[in-house]
């Protein structure tokens, strides 16, 4: 068996809101939130990690132009914690805002979660503020971090016409 991220489907809604309600607790989006997200704007990015049928983790991305993405959503099985499915939804993210031609991507993470917050910063991540009373209905403070995406070195090029010059005087 090996997992497979994919495209997350509207099939996919129940059992990844099942995961949602295990992870997030009373803060987990609904049903209904997540097929809309699905529905939504065409800019919003998200798959599933799919071991055989059964969910083991989602992430979210939203890319409209700018030049800026934000990680909506990464989510990963309790029981599945250690395996890299983490790792491989972030990259993934990140792999996807750097083709639709974003240069940063930014996302919220509970202060309390060093976990998720560890993950974020081996990907570059680092934090730049703090957002007091973000999650609800718990008032949990949200740790707001920035991660730039590098472009390619352009490549040197030659120079063109004009005098050369050199130590002492021209060439």
């Amino acid at each position: 068996m090996s997992v497979v991220l994919r495209p997350m489907a509207g099939s996919d809604v129940p059992a990844v809101a099942k995961l949602e309600v295990a992870l997030f607790g009373e803060e987990a989006w609904s049903p209904d939130m997540l097929a809309s997200e699905l529905a939504g704007e065409p800019g919003k990015y998200y798959l599933v990690a799919d071991e055989d049928g059964v969910i083991a983790g989602y992430a979210g991305l939203l890319a409209t132009g700018g030049g800026q993405a934000d990680v909506l959503t990464v989510g990963v099985a309790h029981d599945r914690w250690g395996e890299g499915i983490g790792a491989a939804l972030v990259e993934n993210l990140l792999t996807e805002a750097a083709r639709r031609g974003c240069t940063e991507v930014f996302l919220e993470v509970r202060t309390d979660n060093d976990r998720a917050q560890r993950l974020y910063r081996r990907y570059g991540f680092v934090g730049i503020g703090v957002r007091r009373g973000y999650y609800q209905p718990s008032g949990a403070d949200a740790l707001v971090m920035r991660h730039v995406i590098a472009r390619p070195a352009a490549p040197a090029r030659p120079a063109r016409g004009g005098r050369r010059w050199r130590r002492g005087g021209a060439a």
